[in-house]
């Protein structure tokens, strides 16, 4: 594995919300990031990962550049801190087995967290886009991404849902999925209000209107979703025309309870998901006819039956990540000699063409056709067995040797000077 490929790793597990909030990094933040990294170090393959729970750096390099990572930081992020105390150093393989973990949910908050593979997606994007991946990162996030589909397809790792949130998208698809472009109604926009409605943007659901007591927290969501606002004065009115509400309002009695209910009529099915502690739907609610109420208890069950399925299929995931990381590692050792087989072919083909040179002078037109054909394949066939002894040698761990060896007898060092 290659060792100079290195990570500071800052998580959930290592760091508050607090300091987590401080070193988030939205694209323009990333790329601003990777601009400060292309110019003040010589790193290249060059990946940040960053969301509510972590904010990662990767980087290939002979050189510790820690120091200027954190410099860069601090620049982008107008901070004044010590971070290292929060960040983890990785390398080599642990680098590589930490980035496959990531991207693929094992080591999320909620385990197979299905955003996160998004995520680091968008993080190559920035990467590609500012000029920054090289030959290394390239193969290692495609290798990771073929993996993550993998696991979807041979896997029960990434079925159901196991956060609140989307335990309640899910359901509302479930609950409408015989309605003809069904309305849903969100109530309040704390932490789990918020979470709702990012998971109904990338569903099937459009028609959702979102109302809070701070009228402008609603709007700065739905623009950022596409969904309809308003304050909780039209509260009333949207239950009228919701065919499924879903309550997170914070308060010491339910918001929505029978007298509120008085003024709907509820012509066929009405459902309620309650995701406050204490409740905002109120439990008698469901006493009126073609109500149907939904509380966390409902929630949390679907949720642990999900974790515990995704559970049980980490041992398989893990088998695929390692069979994986081993195939990534033969690749990553025969890059380390490519540079010999590309120089090997220089020489051999200069031998070639000074050879053919001295025979094409007096022979005819046909002649120097199959002489040029003849040659070609002859160094093919002659090339065939040293490429192929350097990469078995890779896989053994001592291709230098045999590199040092084709180094000496074809004087390849020598031939690369003259030919530039």
């Amino acid at each position: 594995m290659n060792e100079n490929f290195k990570s500071l790793v800052l998580t959930y597990k290592t760091a508050p919300v607090a300091v987590r909030e401080q070193v988030s990094l939205n694209e323009a933040g990333v790329k601003q990031f990777l601009k400060f990294i292309s110019e003040f170090t010589t790193a290249t393959d060059v990946l940040v990962v960053s969301t509510c729970n972590r904010t990662e750096i990767y980087y290939n390099s002979e050189q510790d550049f820690t120091k200027e990572v954190f410099q860069g930081l601090r620049l982008v992020k107008g901070l004044d801190v010590d971070l290292s105390n929060y960040f983890q150093p990785l390398s080599g393989k642990e680098a590589v087995q930490h980035l496959f973990e990531v991207s693929l949910g094992l080591d999320a908050q909620v385990v197979g967290d299905l955003q996160i593979s998004g995520q680091v997606k968008s993080a190559y994007q920035w990467t590609a886009d500012e000029n920054m991946a090289g030959p290394f990162l390239h193969r290692l996030l495609h290798t990771i991404f073929f993996v993550n589909k993998r696991v979807v397809q041979e896997t029960a790792f990434r079925d159901g849902a196991a956060s609140i949130s989307y335990a309640a998208k899910e359901l509302a698809e479930d609950l409408t999925s015989s309605h003809r472009d069904p309305k849903i109604l969100v109530v309040g926009v704390g932490e789990i209000g918020q979470d709702v409605c990012l998971n109904l943007k990338e569903s099937s659901l459009k028609n959702v209107t979102i109302l809070n007591r701070s009228v402008d927290k609603a709007e700065k969501l739905a623009t950022i979703c596409g969904f309809q606002f308003g304050g909780l004065e039209n509260l009333i009115a949207e239950i009228q025309k919701a065919d499924v509400v879903i309550s997170s309002v914070s308060g010491e009695s339910p918001l929505i309870n029978r007298d509120l209910l008085k003024e709907v009529s509820i012509i066929s099915h009405k459902f309620f998901i309650d995701l406050s502690m204490p409740r905002s739907v109120e439990a008698s609610v469901e006493e009126i006819h073609g109500a149907i109420v939904y509380n966390l208890d409902d929630i949390r069950e679907k949720t642990n039956e999900t974790v515990e399925r995704r559970k049980a299929a980490i041992p398989h995931v893990q088998s695929i990540i390692q069979q994986a990381i081993l195939e990534f590692e033969d690749w990553s050792k025969e890059m380390v000699v490519s540079p010999t087989i590309q120089k090997l072919k220089n020489t051999l083909e200069q031998i070639r063409k000074e050879e053919i040179a001295r025979f094409l002078k007096n022979a005819k037109p046909e002649e120097a056709e199959k002489l040029e054909e003849m040659s070609r394949s002859l160094m093919q066939k002659i090339l065939k067995y040293p490429v192929l002894q350097l990469k078995a040698a890779c896989k053994r761990g001592d291709a230098e040797s045999l590199t040092e060896v084709l180094h000496d007898l074809f004087n390849l060092e020598r031939v690369e000077e003259k030919k530039h």
